[in-house]
Protein backbone atom coordinates (compact mmCIF):
# COMPACT_ATOMS: atom_id res chain seq x y z
CA UNK A 1 0.00 0.00 0.00
CA UNK A 2 1.32 3.48 -0.84
CA UNK A 3 1.75 5.54 2.29
CA UNK A 4 -0.24 8.47 0.94
CA UNK A 5 -3.27 6.16 0.63
CA UNK A 6 -3.44 5.44 4.36
CA UNK A 7 -6.78 6.73 5.65
CA UNK A 8 -6.39 9.88 7.69
CA UNK A 9 -8.68 11.64 10.06
CA UNK A 10 -9.57 15.34 9.97
CA UNK A 11 -7.30 16.09 12.90
CA UNK A 12 -6.38 19.36 14.48
CA UNK A 13 -3.26 21.05 13.19
CA UNK A 14 -0.04 19.97 14.86
CA UNK A 15 0.88 23.31 16.42
CA UNK A 16 4.35 22.13 17.38
CA UNK A 17 5.34 21.80 13.71
CA UNK A 18 4.42 25.41 12.87
CA UNK A 19 6.08 26.57 16.10
CA UNK A 20 9.28 24.70 15.26
CA UNK A 21 9.27 26.12 11.73
CA UNK A 22 8.89 29.60 13.21
CA UNK A 23 11.75 28.96 15.66
CA UNK A 24 13.83 27.78 12.71
CA UNK A 25 13.26 30.95 10.68
CA UNK A 26 13.78 33.36 13.57
CA UNK A 27 17.50 32.71 13.14
CA UNK A 28 17.38 33.57 9.45
CA UNK A 29 15.17 36.65 9.77
CA UNK A 30 17.21 38.54 12.36
CA UNK A 31 18.01 36.22 15.23
CA UNK A 32 21.44 35.57 13.74
CA UNK A 33 22.24 39.29 13.64
CA UNK A 34 21.08 39.69 17.24
CA UNK A 35 23.43 36.91 18.36
CA UNK A 36 26.31 38.41 16.38
CA UNK A 37 25.65 41.70 18.16
CA UNK A 38 25.68 39.94 21.53
CA UNK A 39 29.03 38.40 20.56
CA UNK A 40 30.35 41.87 19.71
CA UNK A 41 29.04 43.23 23.00
CA UNK A 42 30.89 40.48 24.86
CA UNK A 43 34.11 41.61 23.18
CA UNK A 44 37.15 40.78 25.26
CA UNK A 45 35.25 40.83 28.55
CA UNK A 46 36.63 38.13 30.82
CA UNK A 47 33.46 37.66 32.87
CA UNK A 48 31.18 34.64 32.60
CA UNK A 49 28.63 36.83 30.82
CA UNK A 50 31.25 37.74 28.23
CA UNK A 51 32.09 34.06 27.67
CA UNK A 52 28.42 33.20 27.22
CA UNK A 53 27.96 36.08 24.78
CA UNK A 54 30.95 34.99 22.69
CA UNK A 55 29.70 31.39 22.70
CA UNK A 56 26.28 32.34 21.33
CA UNK A 57 27.82 34.70 18.80
CA UNK A 58 30.08 31.89 17.57
CA UNK A 59 27.20 29.40 17.34
CA UNK A 60 25.46 31.69 14.86
CA UNK A 61 28.38 31.46 12.45
CA UNK A 62 29.07 28.57 10.09
CA UNK A 63 32.04 26.34 10.74
CA UNK A 64 34.81 26.97 8.17
CA UNK A 65 34.42 23.42 6.81
CA UNK A 66 34.22 20.36 9.07
CA UNK A 67 32.06 20.18 12.20
CA UNK A 68 28.67 21.45 13.33
CA UNK A 69 27.50 24.63 14.99
CA UNK A 70 23.92 25.74 15.56
CA UNK A 71 23.94 27.92 12.42
CA UNK A 72 24.82 24.87 10.30
CA UNK A 73 21.74 23.18 11.73
CA UNK A 74 19.23 25.84 10.57
CA UNK A 75 18.87 24.82 6.91
CA UNK A 76 18.63 21.03 7.44
CA UNK A 77 16.07 21.68 10.17
CA UNK A 78 13.83 23.37 7.60
CA UNK A 79 14.23 20.53 5.10
CA UNK A 80 13.37 18.14 7.93
CA UNK A 81 10.24 20.14 8.80
CA UNK A 82 9.31 20.17 5.11
CA UNK A 83 9.28 16.37 5.23
CA UNK A 84 7.12 16.38 8.35
CA UNK A 85 4.68 18.77 6.68
CA UNK A 86 4.40 16.51 3.62
CA UNK A 87 2.99 13.75 5.84
CA UNK A 88 0.63 16.08 7.68
CA UNK A 89 -0.79 17.85 4.61
CA UNK A 90 -0.51 15.68 1.50
CA UNK A 91 -2.75 12.72 2.47
CA UNK A 92 -5.65 15.05 3.26
CA UNK A 93 -5.14 16.86 -0.07
CA UNK A 94 -5.27 13.50 -1.88
CA UNK A 95 -8.48 12.54 -0.05
CA UNK A 96 -10.15 15.76 -1.18
CA UNK A 97 -8.74 16.12 -4.70
CA UNK A 98 -7.33 12.79 -5.82
CA UNK A 99 -3.82 11.53 -6.56
CA UNK A 100 -3.56 13.13 -10.00
CA UNK A 101 -4.34 16.59 -8.62
CA UNK A 102 -1.81 16.00 -5.88
CA UNK A 103 0.90 15.48 -8.49
CA UNK A 104 0.10 18.82 -10.13
CA UNK A 105 -0.11 20.47 -6.72
CA UNK A 106 3.35 19.22 -5.74
CA UNK A 107 4.90 20.08 -9.12
CA UNK A 108 3.37 23.57 -9.15
CA UNK A 109 4.57 24.32 -5.62
CA UNK A 110 8.06 23.06 -6.43
CA UNK A 111 8.26 25.20 -9.57
CA UNK A 112 7.11 28.28 -7.65
CA UNK A 113 9.76 27.70 -4.99
CA UNK A 114 12.43 27.15 -7.62
CA UNK A 115 11.43 30.32 -9.45
CA UNK A 116 11.47 32.32 -6.23
CA UNK A 117 14.96 30.97 -5.60
CA UNK A 118 16.17 32.24 -8.97
CA UNK A 119 14.76 35.70 -8.18
CA UNK A 120 16.13 35.63 -4.62
CA UNK A 121 19.70 35.33 -5.94
CA UNK A 122 19.32 38.07 -8.53
CA UNK A 123 17.66 36.34 -11.47
CA UNK A 124 19.20 37.47 -14.77
CA UNK A 125 20.11 40.93 -13.48
CA UNK A 126 23.79 40.40 -14.32
CA UNK A 127 23.32 38.11 -17.33
CA UNK A 128 22.69 34.43 -17.91
CA UNK A 129 26.18 33.48 -16.75
CA UNK A 130 25.48 34.92 -13.28
CA UNK A 131 22.26 32.99 -12.54
CA UNK A 132 22.50 30.86 -9.42
CA UNK A 133 20.63 27.76 -10.54
CA UNK A 134 20.97 25.96 -7.21
CA UNK A 135 20.47 27.79 -3.93
CA UNK A 136 18.56 27.42 -0.67
CA UNK A 137 15.06 27.82 -2.11
CA UNK A 138 15.94 25.73 -5.16
CA UNK A 139 17.20 22.92 -2.93
CA UNK A 140 14.00 23.09 -0.86
CA UNK A 141 11.99 22.86 -4.10
CA UNK A 142 13.91 19.83 -5.38
CA UNK A 143 13.82 17.99 -2.05
CA UNK A 144 10.12 18.75 -1.59
CA UNK A 145 9.32 17.50 -5.10
CA UNK A 146 11.17 14.19 -4.88
CA UNK A 147 10.26 13.46 -1.26
CA UNK A 148 6.57 14.13 -2.00
CA UNK A 149 6.58 11.85 -5.05
CA UNK A 150 8.26 9.08 -3.07
CA UNK A 151 5.82 9.53 -0.20
CA UNK A 152 2.88 9.20 -2.60
CA UNK A 153 4.15 6.08 -4.35
CA UNK A 154 6.49 4.18 -2.00
CA UNK A 155 5.65 1.96 0.93
CA UNK A 156 7.40 2.55 4.25
CA UNK A 157 9.87 -0.16 3.33
CA UNK A 158 10.54 1.57 0.02
CA UNK A 159 11.08 4.92 1.75
CA UNK A 160 13.55 3.39 4.19
CA UNK A 161 15.39 1.59 1.38
CA UNK A 162 15.62 4.85 -0.59
CA UNK A 163 16.93 6.71 2.45
CA UNK A 164 19.71 4.19 3.03
CA UNK A 165 20.53 4.07 -0.69
CA UNK A 166 20.93 7.86 -0.82
CA UNK A 167 23.20 8.01 2.22
CA UNK A 168 25.29 4.91 1.58
CA UNK A 169 25.43 5.60 -2.17
CA UNK A 170 26.64 9.17 -1.58
CA UNK A 171 29.28 7.91 0.86
CA UNK A 172 30.46 5.35 -1.70
CA UNK A 173 30.70 7.95 -4.47
CA UNK A 174 32.58 10.41 -2.28
CA UNK A 175 34.89 7.74 -0.87
CA UNK A 176 35.74 5.56 -3.86
CA UNK A 177 35.27 7.58 -7.07
CA UNK A 178 38.60 9.29 -7.80
CA UNK A 179 38.74 13.03 -8.44
CA UNK A 180 40.99 13.84 -11.43
CA UNK A 181 44.38 14.96 -10.18
CA UNK A 182 43.47 14.26 -6.54
CA UNK A 183 42.36 10.68 -6.11
CA UNK A 184 39.55 9.11 -4.09
CA UNK A 185 38.42 9.62 -0.51
CA UNK A 186 39.48 13.27 -0.12
CA UNK A 187 36.84 15.46 1.59
CA UNK A 188 38.78 18.74 1.69
CA UNK A 189 37.47 21.89 -0.06
CA UNK A 190 37.83 21.72 -3.86
CA UNK A 191 39.42 18.28 -3.50
CA UNK A 192 36.26 16.18 -3.23
CA UNK A 193 33.96 14.73 -5.85
CA UNK A 194 30.97 16.97 -5.07
CA UNK A 195 33.01 20.17 -5.51
CA UNK A 196 34.66 18.82 -8.68
CA UNK A 197 31.27 18.05 -10.26
CA UNK A 198 29.98 21.54 -9.42
CA UNK A 199 33.11 23.19 -10.83
CA UNK A 200 32.83 21.29 -14.11
CA UNK A 201 29.10 20.71 -14.64
CA UNK A 202 27.04 23.23 -12.63
CA UNK A 203 26.33 26.26 -14.87
CA UNK A 204 25.91 29.82 -13.74
CA UNK A 205 27.24 31.38 -10.55
CA UNK A 206 28.70 29.18 -7.83
CA UNK A 207 28.15 30.59 -4.33
CA UNK A 208 31.74 30.03 -3.17
CA UNK A 209 33.39 30.81 -6.49
CA UNK A 210 34.69 27.37 -7.40
CA UNK A 211 32.07 25.35 -5.52
CA UNK A 212 28.50 25.61 -4.19
CA UNK A 213 27.12 24.41 -0.84
CA UNK A 214 23.81 23.66 -2.58
CA UNK A 215 25.46 21.87 -5.49
CA UNK A 216 24.45 19.01 -7.75
CA UNK A 217 25.69 15.84 -6.07
CA UNK A 218 25.08 17.01 -2.50
CA UNK A 219 21.38 17.45 -3.30
CA UNK A 220 21.00 13.65 -3.13
CA UNK A 221 21.69 13.32 0.62
CA UNK A 222 19.68 16.52 1.19
CA UNK A 223 16.65 14.59 -0.09
CA UNK A 224 17.51 12.11 2.67
CA UNK A 225 17.13 14.91 5.21
CA UNK A 226 13.61 15.52 3.90
CA UNK A 227 12.87 11.78 4.12
CA UNK A 228 13.90 11.81 7.79
CA UNK A 229 11.21 14.45 8.28
CA UNK A 230 8.72 12.14 6.56
CA UNK A 231 9.59 9.32 8.97
CA UNK A 232 9.02 11.62 11.94
CA UNK A 233 5.80 12.90 10.39
CA UNK A 234 4.58 9.30 10.19
CA UNK A 235 5.28 8.99 13.91
CA UNK A 236 3.14 12.06 14.58
CA UNK A 237 0.28 10.61 12.48
CA UNK A 238 0.46 7.10 13.93
CA UNK A 239 -2.87 6.57 15.71
CA UNK A 240 -1.46 3.53 17.53
CA UNK A 241 0.83 5.74 19.62
CA UNK A 242 -0.30 7.94 22.47
CA UNK A 243 0.82 11.58 22.19
CA UNK A 244 3.49 11.24 24.86
CA UNK A 245 4.78 8.05 23.25
CA UNK A 246 5.26 9.97 20.02
CA UNK A 247 7.47 12.46 21.83
CA UNK A 248 9.56 9.66 23.33
CA UNK A 249 9.94 7.90 19.96
CA UNK A 250 11.08 11.14 18.31
CA UNK A 251 13.56 11.99 21.06
CA UNK A 252 14.89 8.43 21.34
CA UNK A 253 15.20 8.04 17.58
CA UNK A 254 16.94 11.40 17.34
CA UNK A 255 19.51 10.44 19.97
CA UNK A 256 20.22 7.20 18.08
CA UNK A 257 20.74 9.11 14.81
CA UNK A 258 23.15 11.56 16.47
CA UNK A 259 25.21 8.72 17.96
CA UNK A 260 25.33 6.77 14.68
CA UNK A 261 26.24 9.92 12.77
CA UNK A 262 29.14 10.77 15.08
CA UNK A 263 30.40 7.18 14.96
CA UNK A 264 30.30 7.18 11.13
CA UNK A 265 32.00 10.58 11.16
CA UNK A 266 35.22 8.87 12.25
CA UNK A 267 35.55 7.93 8.56
CA UNK A 268 33.12 10.31 6.76
CA UNK A 269 33.34 13.79 8.36
CA UNK A 270 30.36 15.97 9.24
CA UNK A 271 30.48 18.70 6.57
CA UNK A 272 27.48 20.88 5.76
CA UNK A 273 29.08 22.41 2.65
CA UNK A 274 28.94 19.03 0.88
CA UNK A 275 26.01 17.68 2.96
CA UNK A 276 27.77 14.47 3.97
CA UNK A 277 25.71 11.47 5.04
CA UNK A 278 26.94 11.94 8.61
CA UNK A 279 25.70 15.53 8.49
CA UNK A 280 22.28 14.20 7.45
CA UNK A 281 22.17 11.83 10.43
CA UNK A 282 23.47 14.24 13.07
CA UNK A 283 21.44 17.28 11.93
CA UNK A 284 18.38 15.05 11.40
CA UNK A 285 18.84 13.54 14.84
CA UNK A 286 18.93 16.93 16.52
CA UNK A 287 15.88 17.93 14.46
CA UNK A 288 13.95 14.88 15.68
CA UNK A 289 14.95 15.59 19.29
CA UNK A 290 13.84 19.20 19.01
CA UNK A 291 10.55 18.19 17.37
CA UNK A 292 9.93 15.66 20.14
CA UNK A 293 10.59 18.25 22.86
CA UNK A 294 8.39 20.91 21.25
CA UNK A 295 5.65 18.33 20.60
CA UNK A 296 5.73 17.31 24.25
CA UNK A 297 5.52 20.87 25.55
CA UNK A 298 3.06 22.29 23.02
CA UNK A 299 0.84 19.42 21.85
CA UNK A 300 0.96 17.08 24.86
CA UNK A 301 1.16 19.49 27.78
CA UNK A 302 -0.89 22.12 25.93
CA UNK A 303 1.47 25.02 26.65
CA UNK A 304 0.73 26.95 23.46
CA UNK A 305 0.44 30.62 24.32
CA UNK A 306 4.22 31.22 24.35
CA UNK A 307 4.62 29.99 20.75
CA UNK A 308 1.94 32.22 19.19
CA UNK A 309 4.42 34.49 17.41
CA UNK A 310 6.45 31.47 16.27
CA UNK A 311 3.31 29.92 14.77
CA UNK A 312 2.62 33.14 12.86
CA UNK A 313 6.13 33.06 11.42
CA UNK A 314 6.12 29.31 10.81
CA UNK A 315 2.85 29.44 8.90
CA UNK A 316 4.45 31.80 6.33
CA UNK A 317 8.14 31.04 6.60
CA UNK A 318 8.92 30.94 2.86
CA UNK A 319 7.13 34.20 2.09
CA UNK A 320 8.89 35.99 4.96
CA UNK A 321 12.24 34.55 3.87
CA UNK A 322 11.69 35.78 0.33
CA UNK A 323 10.68 39.26 1.49
CA UNK A 324 13.73 39.41 3.74
CA UNK A 325 15.97 38.47 0.80
CA UNK A 326 14.42 41.03 -1.55
CA UNK A 327 13.95 43.92 0.92
CA UNK A 328 15.55 42.99 4.24
CA UNK A 329 13.95 43.53 7.65
CA UNK A 330 17.19 44.80 9.23
CA UNK A 331 17.73 47.55 6.61
CA UNK A 332 14.14 48.69 7.12
CA UNK A 333 14.66 48.68 10.90
CA UNK A 334 17.83 50.77 10.46
CA UNK A 335 15.78 53.44 8.69
CA UNK A 336 13.51 53.59 11.74
CA UNK A 337 15.87 53.15 14.71
CA UNK A 338 19.34 53.51 13.15
CA UNK A 339 21.75 56.42 13.11
CA UNK A 340 21.71 58.46 16.33
CA UNK A 341 19.53 55.91 18.12
CA UNK A 342 22.06 53.15 17.46
CA UNK A 343 24.87 55.46 18.56
CA UNK A 344 23.00 56.24 21.76
CA UNK A 345 22.85 52.56 22.75
CA UNK A 346 26.49 51.99 21.75
CA UNK A 347 27.64 54.99 23.83
CA UNK A 348 25.49 54.43 26.91
CA UNK A 349 25.55 50.62 27.17
CA UNK A 350 28.41 49.04 25.20
CA UNK A 351 29.67 48.68 21.66
CA UNK A 352 27.25 46.46 19.71
CA UNK A 353 24.16 47.36 21.74
CA UNK A 354 22.87 49.57 18.92
CA UNK A 355 23.13 46.74 16.44
CA UNK A 356 21.36 44.41 18.86
CA UNK A 357 18.52 46.91 19.27
CA UNK A 358 18.24 47.29 15.48
CA UNK A 359 18.07 43.53 14.94
CA UNK A 360 15.43 43.18 17.63
CA UNK A 361 13.45 45.94 15.93
CA UNK A 362 13.77 44.01 12.67
CA UNK A 363 12.47 40.88 14.39
CA UNK A 364 9.52 42.90 15.68
CA UNK A 365 8.74 43.88 12.08
CA UNK A 366 8.89 40.18 11.14
CA UNK A 367 6.41 39.29 13.88
CA UNK A 368 4.02 42.10 12.95
CA UNK A 369 4.07 41.21 9.25
CA UNK A 370 3.69 37.50 10.05
CA UNK A 371 0.67 38.30 12.24
CA UNK A 372 -0.82 40.41 9.41
CA UNK A 373 -0.46 37.53 6.94
CA UNK A 374 -1.74 34.94 9.42
CA UNK A 375 -4.86 36.90 10.42
CA UNK A 376 -5.75 37.50 6.77
CA UNK A 377 -5.00 33.89 5.78
CA UNK A 378 -2.27 34.82 3.32
CA UNK A 379 0.03 31.79 3.03
CA UNK A 380 2.90 30.64 0.83
CA UNK A 381 4.48 27.48 2.23
CA UNK A 382 6.70 24.59 1.23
Amino acid sequence: MRYAEVATEQSRRVVSVDALRGFNFIWILGGDGAMWAIGDMAGDKSSAIGAVGRFFGLQLKHVPWEGLRFYDFVFPLFLFITGVSIVLALPHFIERNGLRSAHWHVLRRALILYGLGLLYYGGIENGWHDIRFLGVLQRIAICYLFASLMFMHFSLRGLIATFFTLLVGYWALMSFVPVPGVGAGNFAPDMNLANWIDAHFLPGRLWDGSRDPEGLLSTLPAIGTCLLGIFCGLVLRDVRLKPQQKSFVLIGGGIALVLIGHLWALQFPIIKAIWTSTFVLVAGGYSAILLGLVHQVVDVWGMKSWVTALVWIGANAILLYFINGMVGFEPVAEKIVGGDIMDFFDNHITEGAGLLFTNLAGLLLVVLLARFFYKRKIFLKA
